[in-house]
């Protein structure tokens, strides 16, 4: 986020505070999370986590997560080659999974979330619970 400076910066910052807090509202955030949610990823070369609001589209234990404007953004780049580790809020609770980002031209990327099972979930048909 380069190109508009620190005002911009700032004001981009205070926006996905304030989204953030929107989507864990009980009133607001059942209505509002219909299409965004929240996902929070370690930096690759900060190490720091970060949590920004997104629009997402699910499919199961699929989730794409879609990126406008990806020249001036930066989070999604940390999911670019072989991925990463991200946390989503999904239905009012936390989902763990694997991102990896596709760049679709100059204009959108999407990032690809295979949500790991939920806790205490059973393992998959064929399959035992140490293997």
């Amino acid at each position: 986020m380069r190109r508009g400076g620190r005002t911009a910066e700032w004001a981009v910052r205070r926006f996905n505070i304030g989204v953030s807090a929107l989507l864990k509202s009980r009133r607001i955030g059942p209505w509002i999370g219909k299409g965004l949610t929240t996902v929070s990823y370690t930096g690759r070369r900060s190490g720091r986590t970060f949590t920004t609001p997104v629009a997402y589209r699910r499919d199961g234990d699929q989730v794409t997560l879609m990126v406008d404007l990806p020249a001036v953004k930066n989070w999604w780049r940390n999911f670019t080659g072989d991925g990463g580790p991200v946390t989503l809020r999904l239905d009012g609770t936390y989902r763990t999974g694997h991102a990896i980002a596709h760049r679709a031209g100059a204009a959108w990327a999407t990032v690809t979330v295979t949500l790991d099972p939920p806790p205490g979930s059973a393992p998959p048909p064929g399959r035992s619970a140490g293997s």
